[in-house]
């Protein structure tokens, strides 16, 4: 295809608004971008350059804002570091005292969120310490929690399995978990947690009910009712649909017991409020809130307080579920610290939400519902991805002092230990794909990523949370530096561990030895989008893109498979933990691949029970949707199973080590 060249004019404005009209792939080759593109992108961003005159006015603006002497309305700062400022004004601190300025923010201000009034303008300033304190070195388990099930568990892993393992993980010092963020709560629910309906609330199936409060208050005859809603675990599949039938009824039942309370609805939570009333609103519209009646599409919308009004019962009770999943993510907390575990619990921040879910109505403003999260065109996927989840409008977010990014994190770490950022990159720039158009159509967008930092990095010092960042695949070298910098940890996959090739530079040399794997990272075998130990070792990601027809090349695939798994074991045997590159028991092999684990200098080593327990088969697909049984697969055996089991217990033993 004819690419329509960007001219200078449009690169001006483009580069105004941080519209990328071009940018390096894998390969540090730069690759341009369609003008037609960079049109589509700014429009969402409601810059007109439909036509010459609105091109000629476009400009204008951009050139006009580049030369005034304006305060930003944010400005992300690092409390070690001054900033110039344009004018003289005042600065009011967070915690009330206000002091004068005169063209310069001084350094050594205290961390928090403070109001700069010049007369140059107004702007929030956000003051983050400089680094995060290094957490300590140990090992712990990578979970998909909705994997497990035990006897007492509701056809789907539930926070009081995740009690059991955080008390019983054969000393495991931290547990990371798949985000459990909210779903949408009619069917059908969606199974991956990366799509969730809203990232500052919590997922109802996660909830043991037959811990809850309103569960030990009941009557016999209540009690009675919700133990029969249990529904058994059947086949190898996770029904969703089913099991949050049986909870919400279970909740339904619990809270008619308990009084019908308001679960805070009577307060000044309004964000909680707004969050319940779009959950009643899909129980009677359904869960595509663009389809509702006009009057409800938005929060703020001319029939919204009149349905409340008419729904409040059932806004109570989804207000009512929420606290309870709250309570119960604070107990998981608790639990933790009170066995001694010296990292904790640590959550999973999902890159972006349903464009149809709570987060989008809510938040329509700060997103750009037009365009979807994604990724160019790589060796990985020559086809690019979207991932169908609508990203941060950075002028919007700047507008409002990142307010909507810091509720996030903030409602994140209320019962976290530490915070996982999924794509970490996307604090420095999205890949923007207007809705409708394929993946290679699309373009970076960036963001400010000194305010998305101090943001982040304010939180995290407040909640004494550490915080990983997924950095995996083509990531700007200043990402890692400033990550570094500020002590947030980096990813470390033992497949992707690999030196630079000794020809091309790239990154597909030999496989690096533990000893020189990154120290401040959390290093694991694998990933959710990744094979499996076992299915690494048999080969089971070519043998399924193979039938699923995702491959071009199933036997080039299949013989660069087998030399990856030669190359490991020769590695294992190398380091001394294998006696030779020819042993083929599948479970002395996975011991000795967590001894890779044990001999890295990385402050935190994860073990997933996939890979212990022999499951070949990977959590995630990437290109599948319902093709492959993405998010829907239990571990092959129970929680009490697991932690019974002799290869867990070996594998602990190795990582305790440490």
């Amino acid at each position: 295809m004819t690419r329509d060249p960007v001219h200078p004019e449009l690169a001006e404005i483009a580069a105004a608004h941080g519209v990328a009209t071009s940018f390096l792939d894998g390969t540090r080759t730069e690759v341009p971008i369609d003008a037609t593109v960079v049109r589509n992108v700014l429009d969402l961003l409601e810059v007109d350059v439909s036509g010459p005159d609105a091109q000629r006015i476009a400009l204008a603006r951009a050139r006009e804002k580049a030369a005034a002497t304006t305060l930003p309305p944010t400005i992300g700062l690092r409390s070690d570091r001054s900033r110039p400022v344009p004018g003289r004004g005042r600065l009011t601190t967070e915690d009330g005292p206000a002091f004068d300025v005169d063209g310069v923010l001084p350094s050594g201000l205290e961390p928090g969120r403070h109001l700069l009034e010049t007369d140059a303008g107004r702007a929030t300033v956000v003051v983050a310490p400089p680094a995060l304190t290094d957490p300590p070195r140990t090992w712990g388990w990578m979970l998909q929690l909705y994997a497990l099930h035990s006897r007492r568990s509701w056809g789907i892993g539930d926070l009081g399995d995740l009690t059991d393992l955080v008390r019983g993980g054969h000393g495991a010092g931290a547990v990371l978990l798949n985000p459990l963020h909210a779903i949408t709560p009619v069917p059908p629910v969606q199974p991956s947690p990366y799509t969730p309906s809203s990232r500052r609330y919590a997922t109802p199936l996660a909830l043991r009910i037959t811990d809850l409060p309103a569960y030990a208050d009941a009557g016999p005859a209540t009690r009675a009712e919700v133990d029969a809603l249990r529904p058994e675990t059947t086949g190898d599949r996770i029904a969703h649909d089913r099991v949050w039938a049986a909870k919400r009824s279970a909740l339904e039942a619990l809270w008619r017991s308990a009084g019908h309370p308001d679960g805070g609805v009577g307060g000044n939570d309004d964000d909680l409020i707004s969050f319940a009333t779009y959950c009643a609103l899909t129980e009677r519209y359904g869960g595509r809130w663009s389809l509702w009646p006009e009057g409800l599409r938005r929060p703020d919308g001319s029939a919204v307080a009149a349905a409340r009004a008419e729904l409040a019962p059932r806004v109570a009770f989804h207000a009512w579920v929420q606290r309870q999943t709250q309570a119960q993510l604070a107990g998981v907390r608790a639990a933790a610290r009170e066995a001694g575990m010296p990292v904790g619990v640590i959550h999973d921040l999902a890159v972006g939400c349903d464009p149809e879910g709570a987060d989008a109505w809510m938040l329509q403003d700060d997103l750009a519902l037009g365009a979807t999260v994604g990724a160019p065109p790589d060796a990985f996927n020559q086809r690019g991805q979207t991932w169908g989840l609508p990203p941060w409008r950075p002028d919007r977010l700047a507008d409002t002092g990142y307010a909507a990014f810091g509720d996030m994190i903030r409602s994140l770490l209320a019962h976290a230990d530490g915070l996982r950022i999924d794509h970490v990159m996307g604090l420095w720039r999205l890949w923007w794909v207007p809705a409708g158009e394929s993946a290679d159509r699309g373009t970076y967008v960036h963001y400010d990523a000194d305010a998305m930092l101090a943001v982040l990095l304010l939180e995290a010092h407040r909640a004494d949370a550490l915080v990983v960042g997924e950095d995996l695949g083509t990531v700007l070298p200043e990402v890692r530096e400033q990550m570094a910098e500020r002590e947030l940890l980096s990813s470390t996959v033992l497949w992707f561990s690999r030196d630079p090739d000794p020809v091309t530079g790239g990154d597909d040399g030999p496989l690096r030895p533990p000893s020189r794997w990154p120290e401040d990272s959390v290093a694991t075998i694998s990933t959710h989008d990744l094979p499996t130990a076992a299915g690494f070792l048999r080969g089971e990601q070519v043998r399924v893109r193979t039938e699923l027809g995702l491959l071009d090349d199933p036997d080039t695939e299949a013989a660069r498979a087998a030399a990856d798994r030669d190359e490991l074991l020769a590695l294992l045997a190398g380091e001394g933990l294998l006696e030779s590159p020819d042993v083929t028991d599948t479970d002395e092999i996975v011991v000795a691949l967590h001894g890779l684990l044990a001999a890295a200098p990385s402050r935190l080593v994860l073990a997933s029970f996939h890979d212990v327990l022999g499951e070949p088969r990977q959590p995630n697909l990437p290109g599948t949707v319902d093709e492959y049984p993405n998010w829907r697969l239990p571990l092959p055996v129970t929680l009490e199973e697991a932690l019974a089991d002799e290869r867990v217990r070996r594998v602990a033993e190795v990582l305790s080590r440490r």
